[in-house]
């Protein structure tokens, strides 16, 4: 089952260190938080075995951009090359995912994941059992 996250993708953030303690920064804390709550809401399973995730983050299409460049990226043409970097996608949501739709993030042994424009932000995650 798909799940769709509002807003503009976020990536994982680098922990602080204060006194020798890592500290996650707010935001990345926050983000975690609503994706979580998003996918518990939706979905009620918690997957036991190997599984696959699918990730696409689609990013505000930016202002000021031409006409020409504003289609190709609604169409898919031209792609986010910004940060958050894929991999900072990718560990933000599995970080926020796990054991809730899985135990551990061990189990992911399939993934996918794509980043795109839109004019509606959003970060859409599928996980499936494998």
């Amino acid at each position: 089952m798909k799940v769709t996250i509002e807003g503009e993708p976020k990536g994982k953030g680098r922990p602080r260190f204060y006194n020798g303690h890592a500290v996650t920064p707010q935001t990345t804390r926050d983000y975690e938080e609503e994706a979580a709550l998003v996918y518990r809401a939706k979905v009620k399973k918690t997957y036991h075995g190997a599984v696959g995730v699918r990730i696409r983050a689609y990013f505000k299409i930016p202002k000021g951009v031409s006409k020409a460049a504003r289609q190709m990226m609604e169409d898919g043409v031209r792609r986010p090359t910004k940060k958050p970097d894929i991999d900072n996608i990718d560990k933000i949501i599995l970080d926020a995912l796990n054991g809730i739709a899985f135990d551990d993030d061990k189990q992911v042994v399939e993934e996918t994941l794509s980043k795109f424009y839109s004019v509606h932000p959003r970060v859409e995650v599928e996980v499936y059992e494998i």
